[in-house]
């Protein structure tokens, strides 16, 4: 009976890498790649067979409390327990986002695909999310936690290993919690435990966020329509807003208003980096930040831009974000009073602008 073959995809959610740059508007760029959390969408054939872990030791067990209860439950159970979200947002991973940001220092996501929970993402600082708490400290993480640099997952005949890289590790390790994945957002200019994003092993091998080698089958997400791509757009644009308010008020700031015409001028610089397949802060057609402010006839004191490419989603590039100092001291910014946000598929850009007093 001939081998299965093993393929290696160096992807993460289809795309090469993650790159970042953040632009003041006196032109001083901080041009610097972020987090490489993959290398090549090249698939290569690979060993045989995937290793079996040997290490003896057991996966943790699934918490039994706090908001990793809600995977895999029902979506009537979440809404009996949790009341109605604020908004839905699309997802382009099959699942629908559950919005709850009534309150920043509560402030949480839950995917729902077919009426069933397989994913829930938390920043906000007063949460349940146990066995870990926002604010806790990295050291006391890896002393009670499990972390390996490898795991595997067997789906319907299928088997799926995802492997860390020291990067991955240091930011952004998984915990194995049952049937239960918990990847951690690792914030690392204070040493602790930003923000968690809870799984199933299903959605989990769709978003890729690690380094996958796999046999059989390798899951994908359906391809959005055009229209639908849209909808995904415009909920990662207000989910980037919400996390960066979030962001803000942990750190005592008062939060951003929105302001459409800064959007629209974001959104179309994402759009233009896009058709480009160029990631930077001055556009070939349209100009530098502050060029493209004063066409769209914006008033503004000063004004900042975070710009970035091929991020699974919006928590994703905001996390991102926050561990590159430029990134992070343009979101902790205290004179910026309004934010437009503006996505284009993959690539994402933030427009800070300082308004007149009036």
């Amino acid at each position: 009976m001939p081998l299965r073959t093993l393929f290696r995809v160096l992807i993460l959610s289809a795309v090469l890498l993650i790159i970042g740059f953040y632009s003041n508007i006196d032109g001083k760029d901080d041009n610097k790649v972020l987090i490489k959390e993959n290398h090549s969408s090249e698939m290569k054939q690979s060993i045989p067979k995937l290793p079996q872990k040997s290490d003896g030791k057991p996966s943790t067990e699934k918490p039994k409390e706090g908001l990793a209860l809600f995977i895999g439950q029902d979506v009537s159970y979440l809404e009996k327990q949790l009341g109605q979200p604020q908004r839905i947002d699309e997802s382009l991973y099959d699942y629908q986002w559950y919005i709850y940001n009534e309150d920043y220092s509560h402030y949480f996501q839950v995917g729902v695909e077919n009426n069933r929970v397989v994913t829930v993402y938390a920043m906000g600082d007063n949460l349940d999310i146990a066995p870990f708490e926002i604010g806790q400290p990295v050291e006391e993480i890896f002393n009670t936690q499990y972390i390996d640099t490898n795991f595997n997952i067997e789906l319907n005949g299928n088997s799926y290993r995802f492997e860390l890289s020291d990067t991955d590790l240091n930011l952004r390790p998984i915990v194995q919690l049952g049937d239960v994945y918990a990847q951690l957002y690792i914030d690392k200019f204070t040493g602790n435990l930003s923000s968690v994003r809870f799984l199933d092993g299903e959605t989990l091998v769709k978003e890729k966020p690690y380094e996958l080698v796999y046999s059989g089958q390798l899951l994908e997400p359906a391809i959005p329509s055009e229209d639908k791509w849209r909808m995904i757009e415009s909920g990662t644009e207000q989910e980037i807003f919400d996390l960066t308010n979030v962001l803000r008020t942990r750190n005592n700031l008062p939060p951003l208003l929105w302001d459409d015409t800064t959007a629209k001028v974001a959104y179309e610089h994402s759009k233009d980096m896009a058709e480009n397949n160029e990631i930077a802060h001055t556009s070939k057609k349209y100009g530098s930040l502050a060029d493209r402010l004063k066409a769209a006839k914006v008033s503004y004191q000063t004004a900042g831009e975070n710009i970035a490419a091929n991020y699974t989603d919006g928590p994703a590039v905001v996390e991102g974000w926050l561990n590159s100092k430029a990134h992070r001291d343009a979101i902790l910014n205290k004179n910026f009073t309004h934010l437009g946000v503006g996505v284009y598929q993959k690539y994402y850009t933030q427009n800070f602008i300082q308004k007149f007093e009036p």
